[in-house]
């Protein structure tokens, strides 16, 4: 799952929020490092994370990309599956999606003590509607560029796109078929106040 996917899974309050977010940012060890409410989110959001890579649906799709992308291609789905929240949005929540990222923008403007790279990226996020513009199949395109630069082998990701175009309509089947179970999984896990520790 990524940013989007995070966000809408992981609750809504304000601490949530961020803590959904965090957990791309923050590694390691978290006892006293935040807020208990964020503290726990970033526990949740670990824990959807385990939840995907180790489901069968995520395994099937994986296994559609060809060999040699196999190491990048949990990189590539869950971009691919942002855009497919983002294009199914009115599938999955009430609230209108331009709507949910507008409070998402606004609590990261308003929280002074972001981690460090999220803290560089958010005005730029905010302006350019990162997460609103997954809708666009070509914004897939330009986060995996964004990502490979981070990457200590970008070519891995080179001709991602093109076989995310050959194979959209069946990862967006597996899509459709996993998201109502990992919001099943968030949801319990929201309802019970647990999340695994790490």
């Amino acid at each position: 799952m990524n940013y989007l996917a995070h966000l809408h899974l992981g609750g809504q309050a304000p601490s949530q929020l961020l803590g959904s977010l965090y957990g791309d940012f923050v590694k390691g060890l978290l006892p006293g490092r935040f807020p208990a409410e964020i503290e726990t989110a970033i526990r949740l959001h670990r824990s959807i994370d385990a939840f995907t890579d180790s489901h069968p649906l995520i395994k099937q799709a994986m296994g559609r990309f060809p060999a040699e992308r196999r190491r990048y291609a949990g990189i590539v789905l869950d971009v691919f599956f942002d855009h497919c929240l983002a294009r199914d949005w009115p599938r999955y929540s009430d609230v209108p999606l331009d709507a949910f990222t507008g409070k998402i923008y606004r609590v990261l403007a308003n929280e002074p003590e972001l981690p460090e790279r999220l803290a560089r990226i958010a005005p730029r996020m905010a302006a350019q509607d990162w997460l609103g513009s997954y809708r666009d199949f070509a914004v897939v395109g330009d986060a995996l560029a964004g990502i490979s630069r981070r990457l200590s082998r970008p070519e891995g990701l080179a001709g991602a796109m093109q076989e995310l175009q050959a194979l959209y309509r069946p990862l967006s089947e597996d899509f459709s078929a996993f998201y109502p179970q990992v919001q099943r999984f968030a949801q319990a896990a929201l309802a019970a106040g647990r999340t695994s520790a790490g």
